[in-house]
């Protein structure tokens, strides 16, 4: 049995690990799109490094564009094999997909206008809203806590991983040589003391482990800290400086917690009486979707749920719809905050509203998670002072604040509790994935103290697993 690393080494975007079995057999973890690695990146996607078409079955760990995002481009290359996960991560990707889609098509559309005016070849999306519908029929869902077949060799078991709502880690039992391989995929791990979300479950012992490790090197600030410190950047920015409040944030999981939080502060009688936008269709589709699986919520949130029916409600929210909504946020001239998707700031309406608004000084750019160092959020909170939005390059007048403390991301300590289940003398070797090296390198020095045998692969990495 061979694992190859196709995505996610050592960096933190672009998912897919290939389990390849000597019956000819292939599996897929994660099938994700690179994002926000400057000039790499259409390089990165254009090339999977497999025949998607010798593909067997795809494993999908969650729903994340860097984990899902390349799949209709694996549909549209010949895969046909099943897709199996967990229900909410179907219907996640049932609206992620597509609005990747008809994003990748709308600012192909935008920046080839300048191209035809310089008489530059002409770009074109990577997949379209057909292959993102199509891929869909191929998707399985199987609850948490399983154990299900895929064939007479592999068996596969989802744990709530605590990322995203469906979000799971992956064990397999693989058969090979009549011996049996166990393999854990920790997907994306979340917080064990998540605002909205229960904590990562254990899993069981693995004989080898791919690991994410995205704050393998940091201790995130409390959650329970956070609506006091969203509240001090919408005094500093709205009421002080009288400017707007910029929010990239993922359409899924990021959004949801700052709605949660600007709720909490609104049932205080402390939020601020301004508009809060939420300019991302995706958004509102995605904190429906969320809404709707109240089985992953924490007991804080059940509780919460007694009392108020819409604990992501609150006076002044708004949701943006059309494309012409979006632009009037721009005429919009009261203090504000908007919160629009994506995440790092590399695509979607976000980018635009930071070009209108990079300018000014009265106004603030907030990252709330983690951002790519090549991502245009990863610039900004590096202190660039000029940066390239769409060809055009613009100063950096306004300010660039991070909330940390937001991540959806597990640090040190969550991903240590996650091994906890683990006897490290039984796991033949580790492979940290989903991180920066230098922050996998000091992770990796924790493990290796913890007993375990750590490697860290890069890019196109393949190494035969001993049964």
């Amino acid at each position: 049995m061979q694992l190859s690393i196709h995505g996610a080494a050592r960096t933190v975007t672009g998912s897919k690990h290939l389990l390849s079995l000597k019956n000819g057999k292939r599996l897929l973890l994660d099938c994700g799109l690179f994002q926000g690695m400057g000039r790499q990146t259409d390089e990165l996607n254009s090339n999977l490094g497999f025949h998607p078409k010798d593909v067997s079955y795809l494993i999908l760990s969650h729903a994340h564009i860097d984990h899902s995002g390349l799949i209709p481009k694996l549909y549209n290359e010949g895969f046909r094999g099943p897709i199996f996960c967990t229900p909410a991560t179907k219907d996640l990707c049932e609206i992620l997909l597509m609005d990747s889609a008809e994003i990748q098509q709308s600012d192909t559309k935008y920046i080839n206008k300048k191209r035809a005016k310089l008489s530059l070849p002409l770009f074109k999306p990577m997949y379209s809203t057909e292959d993102a519908k199509r891929c869909l029929e191929l998707f399985t869902t199987v609850e948490y806590g399983k154990w299900f077949s895929i064939d007479d060799e592999i068996k596969v078991l989802f744990t709530d991983a605590g990322h995203i709502i469906g979000s799971a880690a992956v064990s397999l039992q693989v058969v090979e040589d009549e011996k049996t391989t166990r393999i854990t995929f920790s997907g994306d791990i979340g917080r064990y003391n998540d605002a909205i979300l229960k904590a990562p479950e254990e899993v069981p012992q693995a004989d080898y482990i791919l690991l994410e490790s995205t704050y393998g090197d940091k201790l995130h600030e409390e959650v329970i800290n956070l609506p006091e410190t969203f509240l001090g950047w919408i005094e500093r920015t709205c009421l002080q400086k009288k400017g707007k409040l910029i929010i990239p944030a993922f359409s899924v999981g990021r959004t949801q917690e700052l709605l949660y939080a600007l709720n909490k502060l609104d049932n205080e009688n402390r939020l601020p009486a301004l508009k809060y936008f939420v300019d991302s269709p995706l958004s509102k589709e995605a904190t429906d979707v969320i809404k709707s699986h109240p089985e992953n919520f924490n007991k804080e949130l059940q509780n919460v749920l007694l009392h108020d029916k819409d604990p992501l409600d609150f006076k002044g929210l708004n949701y943006i719809k059309s494309a012409e909504e979006s632009k009037q946020i721009n005429f919009y001239n009261d203090p504000c905050v908007i919160i629009s998707s994506s995440g790092m700031a590399e695509a979607g309406r976000v980018k635009h509203h930071i070009k209108n608004n990079i300018g000014d000084a009265k106004n603030t750019i907030l990252m709330v998670g983690y951002a790519s160092p090549f991502s245009l959020a990863g610039k900004l909170l590096k202190g660039e002072k000029q940066v390239d939005i769409y060809g055009d390059d613009c100063t950096v007048n306004a300010e660039v604040g991070s909330m940390p403390g937001m991540s959806a991301h597990g640090d040190y300590e969550d991903l240590l509790q996650f091994l906890s289940s683990q006897d490290a003398g039984k796991v033949k070797k580790l492979f940290l994935v989903h991180g920066e090296y230098d922050v996998q390198r000091a992770f990796a020095e924790r493990l290796t103290e913890k007993g375990f045998e750590v490697e860290i692969p890069g890019m196109n990495y393949a190494l035969n697993l001993s049964v």
